[in-house]
């Protein structure tokens, strides 16, 4: 088998961690396997050298950033190389762009255009381990080094994953594998063993940290296994694959309760009736980059507010720019309230029981917690509510709908930063 495997920084946090996933790792090489291994940076050194660039530029270049951070992983892939040799093994590390990890150039969150892994496949050839810095790449444009984004490491084991037609890619972290909810908030949590990626992308989108979206799309789009496991125990954790059937686990109607802190809701008065208004103000957020989430168009036969959400860090300036449209569109005062965020529902049985959003506004209120938004799809439901009362609607959503295992869900490192 090919395996492919990447470890997060909570998993590298210090020498003696490097060590033991060190072990780790030629255990599985010794099972006969070939293994391409994703380090990140260690702990919270990506965090640490932002805020060293700060400390020396008031406006750090985003270019000179994709040098500075792309160093992280590169420290960590050499340490865990120099580990593996000292234990009798045989590993090379290699960037991104040894790699072959081609990406676009926008710099800070560039797109992976194509892999082309015949370095990667010459180490596994000569019987060694190989060891690839995860998070980067290098433009085919202009051959600069590039970042993915945070937790682009993720993609970066997809990636190679799906170049090399690995069997499996297993990404290692600070937990067990893909729960309920998040077991920081809900100690209660529920392992999930296998998800289909249709629910696996939902429970991303809405806030499941414990893999990135775009990683997951990667994965779909090409057909990869990937085993979401624990660095920390030996036990098989969670299967997303497309051979996981896209239905409800009996008993569940619900999978997981996700969650997303920084939400902006911004409240748009007095818009003309044509649909051409409402049009032109999405138009204007496109143009700008900014994503709208939740939406809610209440009408009159001559004026309407339109009320819709965006990422948190995007309410000032898509307040901003909604401003600087006003007298062109001909719409009254806008207002923006970045203290607002999201709880959902997703679950394949959602779609056959029509029971879900009653039950989650009768649970909401029932703790006090007011609702501005709801929006509904196929296999997902998600409701506004204020920031500070995140944590307990997702509590008490999880209960509701008998999610809550008697096995207590175990965080075994991170540092929440």
């Amino acid at each position: 088998m090919l395996i492919v495997q990447k470890y997060g920084g909570s998993s590298l946090q210090d020498a003696d961690r490097i060590k033991r996933i060190a072990e780790r790792i030629l255990k599985t090489h010794g099972s006969g396997h070939e293994v391409v291994v994703v380090c990140s940076a260690m702990g919270d050194t990506s965090d640490d050298l932002i805020d060293l660039a700060n400390k020396v530029s008031t406006a750090p270049p985003v270019r000179e950033m994709d040098m500075l951070l792309t160093s992280g992983e590169r420290v960590s892939n050499a340490l865990m190389a120099m580990a593996i040799h000292e234990r009798g093994g045989s590993a090379h590390s290699l960037s991104g762009a040894q790699a072959g990890v081609f990406t676009d150039s926008d710099h800070g969150r560039a797109r992976i255009v194509d892999v082309v892994p015949s370095r990667v496949r010459q180490v596994l050839d000569q019987g060694s381990i190989a060891l690839v810095a995860g998070f980067q790449g290098v433009s085919r444009d202009t051959g600069d080094t590039t970042t993915l984004g945070r937790g682009g490491s993720d993609v970066t084991a997809v990636a190679l994953a799906a170049a090399l037609k690995a069997d499996v890619c297993e990404i290692y972290t600070d937990v067990d594998g893909v729960f309920s909810a998040d077991p920081r908030i809900v100690d209660s949590a529920r392992l999930i063993e296998t998800i289909s990626y249709a629910e696996m992308l939902e429970m991303s989108a809405t806030g499941a940290k414990v893999l990135m979206s775009r990683c997951v799309e990667y994965g779909r789009r090409h057909d990869v296994d990937i085993c979401v496991r624990s660095s920390f125990t030996d036990r098989p954790g969670t299967l997303v694959s497309h051979s996981v059937e896209d239905t409800a686990v009996e008993g569940f109607c619900v999978t997981g309760v996700t969650h997303t802190r920084s939400i902006s809701k911004i409240v748009v008065e007095d818009i003309p009736a044509e649909l051409s208004a409402v049009a032109h103000i999405f138009e204007a957020m496109a143009s700008a980059g900014i994503s709208i989430d939740m939406l809610q168009n209440l009408g009159a036969p001559q004026r309407t507010e339109l009320t819709f959400t965006v990422a948190g860090e995007d309410g000032p300036r898509a307040q901003e720019l909604l401003e600087q449209h006003r007298t062109r569109i001909g719409y009254g005062s806008v207002r923006c309230d970045a203290g607002m965020g999201q709880v959902s529902l997703v679950g394949a049985g959602i779609r056959s029981e029509p029971g879900i959003v009653a039950t989650l506004c009768r649970t909401l209120a029932g703790i006090g917690i007011g609702v501005p938004l709801i929006s509904v799809s196929e296999i997902r439901v998600s409701a506004l509510c204020r920031a500070d009362q995140l944590d307990e609607a997702v509590r008490a959503l999880h209960r509701s709908f008998g999610l809550d295992s008697a096995v207590p869900a175990v965080v075994y490192a991170g540092t929440g930063r």
